[in-house]
């Protein structure tokens, strides 16, 4: 498949600090690409840089062809972002943010159906301060995808969400990238980059130290001799929580 984003030798300084070391990767039309890392790493920099939100010190970025430091309104035109909940207006429903969101890329919406994607059109006409933890990250998704854009960026959009709602965004992930959109997710969680991603790239101050499928790197990860001290079990405490409560949102 064809890449969408080209990143070459880039690198992010601060002063004397390098937050970004000089990586180069490339993201694949229609794959779900994860940039783990330990806090401090340099992913949400990453992010943000791809994003055009940051200027790289040094290196390129293009995105769907384009410059993304030459062309950052271009870009910007291709990409969605998951917003954080303070984002939102206060006094404003949820179809009304879906409208006024849209109107910033000059585009006409069906809000219901886009609230319908993400499992919200309950909540229409309710206003995002009432809005569960689960509720507000589908909601930033819903506003990342008013401009259907070609790449949309998560970070971190499982944080602090209970394990039927962490479920549910995993479903919206996989349906966005059925309709051929490409995804670009941070996360710390392990098990969701494993059934989610496509390929993962894990950095470590500043660089990229790994690159592959996640099953690629257990593979070699098996292979240099590593065991676990305790045998793994079929089932872990999730999936008896989600047995036993069912998997139905509890919005």
């Amino acid at each position: 498949m064809a890449a969408i984003i080209e990143v070459k030798n880039l690198i992010k300084k601060y002063g004397t600090f390098t937050a970004v070391n000089n990586i180069s990767f490339s993201v694949e039309e229609g794959e779900i690409f994860g940039i783990l890392g330990p806090n401090g790493a340099g992913k949400t920099t990453t992010l943000e840089m791809i994003e055009g939100l940051k200027k790289p010190t040094s290196g390129t970025i293009t995105l769907d062809g384009k410059d993304v430091v030459r062309e950052t309104d271009a870009v910007k035109a291709l990409i969605g972002v998951q917003l954080q909940a303070s984002t939102f207006f206060e006094n404003l429903n949820l179809v009304e943010l879906i409208d006024v969101f849209a109107s910033m890329y000059n585009r006409q919406v069906d809000a219901m159906a886009l609230l319908g994607e993400v499992e919200l059109t309950d909540k229409a006409k309710a206003y995002a301060k009432e809005l569960s933890g689960g509720q507000r990250q589908r909601l930033s998704i819903a506003v990342g995808l008013v401009n259907d854009p070609k790449v949309i960026f998560l970070d971190e959009p499982t944080t602090g969400l209970d394990p039927q709602a962490r479920r549910h965004l995993w479903d919206l992930v996989e349906t966005i990238k059925a309709k051929g959109k490409t995804v670009v997710i941070t996360t710390h969680y392990m098990d969701e980059a494993e059934v989610l991603c496509d390929r993962v790239a894990i950095m470590d101050s500043g660089k990229i130290i790994a690159l592959s499928t996640p099953q690629l790197l257990i593979e070699q990860l098996l292979k240099s001799g590593f065991t676990k001290p305790v045998v793994q079990q079929q089932a872990n405490l999730e999936d008896v929580f989600l047995t036993m409560t069912g998997h139905a949102l509890r919005d």
